[in-house]
């Protein structure tokens, strides 16, 4: 019942926050894409959102903000056991890549 109640709260929310970035990327396209760029026309709020999407997708994706469990673990390691981890995956040392220079 709790994550019905919190979904119920957020949803609202996000689709505010939505909007708003939506007529955001739209004015700010409006305002400066034109001016910049000759034979660039102003776009629709529609279109504003189908930008604001598309550039999700490309460049944040839809994963979340969550902390990966690989670097949870990382974070937890002492640096004797990152160095472990390390020499594991690599077959060297930090101090070989210090005196290779890489």
């Amino acid at each position: 019942m709790r994550f019905r109640g919190r979904f119920l709260f957020k949803l609202p929310l996000v689709l505010v926050a939505i909007a708003v970035l939506g007529w955001i990327v739209k004015a700010l396209w409006n305002w400066i894409i034109p001016y910049l760029f000759v034979g660039t026309h102003p776009i629709d709020y529609a279109r504003a959102i189908g930008l604001l999407i598309l550039s999700r997708i490309l460049f944040g994706g839809f994963h979340g903000h969550r902390e990966h469990k690989q670097w949870r673990r990382w974070k937890h390691m002492t640096p004797s056991e990152r160095e472990q981890l390390y020499r594991a995956a690599t077959g060297r040392r930090h101090h070989d890549i210090a005196e290779d220079g890489e």
